[in-house]
């Protein structure tokens, strides 16, 4: 026969959770499931992958393209910078040249990749130099499609798809130039375009904002849809904060790498005869509002638009042209093709 237990005797249940987490209390609520929990959990798999991004930097040379790339992400990232040469002459054609960063802040970690675009707009005859920086991006989609459709697929896919190009546009402050119209016209289709106004210390504050004034109205009449673009947003809420960010395109930037004492403060800045222009002093330039957007607040949202978009639309295309060809090749006619594409 067994002995009975007094009560206080008795073992009490075990408190916490599974893996040994500290649960429990007199204030419990026990109809606390534990879903929002999955968000601890995605941060620690993000955390232990890292993440990429991957950004284009396009315009003609002496624009300050590599100046602003260093100033962006505070650390000598520009090709320029890795691989400074002598001196460097302008090349006959334009070349891609991308160069890749480990960075780390506060235990997260990003593969950054900078794509320079050496001799664009920097030609007498400048017909078609689109050409190339189209035939690159496109490339990128091409080598993640053939990852994604082999048989055996890696368990996490390199991503070189092109997140964003920042477009650099002269200060004249008069209008764009035949040349940024089409180039923006025909890569807006295909990438995340986020131009800029290069140097824009250069301008007074009444040529500022009346050149950012012409070439909105430049943009619209040419039916460019520059990031972040209307019909991607999402609820009420990205609308609202997209429309102001727009309303501010193109960002008016000033870049430097370049670090002064200014009353006690340290800075990022350009030593002028008459002060310091302070790169991230939006009184002085725009530059707060860019890094903020492709760094701070818009971010995931520039890749997930480069995925779900652009990869997209590519992704369809190829596999339409493939469907063609075998359909071709099986000897199904034109006119049943067609009927079942539609």
């Amino acid at each position: 026969m067994s002995e009975a237990v007094a009560p206080d005797a008795m073992v009490a249940p075990a408190v916490g959770g599974p893996y040994g987490e500290k649960a429990g209390g007199p204030g419990v609520d026990f109809s606390y499931v534990g879903i929002d929990a999955i968000l601890e959990q995605m941060r620690r798999k993000a955390m232990k992958q890292g993440f990429e991004l991957n950004i284009m930097v396009v315009g003609q040379s002496g624009l300050g393209k590599s100046t602003l790339m260093n100033t962006l992400f505070k650390s000598k990232v520009s090709r320029k910078s890795v691989l400074a040469t002598a001196q460097e002459k302008i090349p006959k054609t334009i070349e891609i040249k991308s160069i890749s960063h480990d960075i780390e802040e506060k235990g997260v970690r990003m593969k950054l990749t900078v794509i320079d675009t050496p001799g664009f707009g920097d030609q007498i005859n400048n017909e078609n130099c689109w050409q190339p920086i189209m035939k690159f991006i496109n490339d990128q989609y091409e080598a993640y499609l053939q990852e994604e459709i082999n048989i055996n697929r890696k368990k996490r896919i390199p991503d070189s798809r092109v997140h964003c190009c920042i477009y650099f546009i002269p200060p004249t402050g008069h209008c764009l130039r035949p040349l940024d119209v089409e180039f923006m016209r025909r890569l807006s289709k295909v990438v995340n375009i986020v131009p800029v106004i290069a140097k824009a210390d250069t301008l007074t504050l009444e040529e500022r904002d009346f050149f950012k004034k012409k070439i909105r109205e430049e943009l619209r009449a040419n039916g460019i849809d520059v990031y972040p673009q209307k019909e991607f947003d999402e609820d009420a809420e990205d609308r609202m904060i997209n429309e102001k960010i727009r309303e501010m395109i193109p960002f008016a930037v000033v870049g430097s790498d370049q670090e002064y004492q200014v009353n006690g403060r340290r800075l990022l800045g350009r030593k002028t005869k008459w002060g310091t222009i302070e790169v991230e002093n939006i009184a002085h330039c725009e530059f707060a509002y860019l890094r903020d957007l492709l760094i701070r607040t818009h971010m995931q949202n520039i890749k997930d638009i480069t995925s779900s978009i652009h990869y997209e639309m590519y992704r369809v295309r190829r596999l339409n042209e493939n469907n063609t060809v075998v359909a071709h090749a099986n000897g199904v006619p034109e006119h049943r093709l067609a009927a079942h594409e539609m």
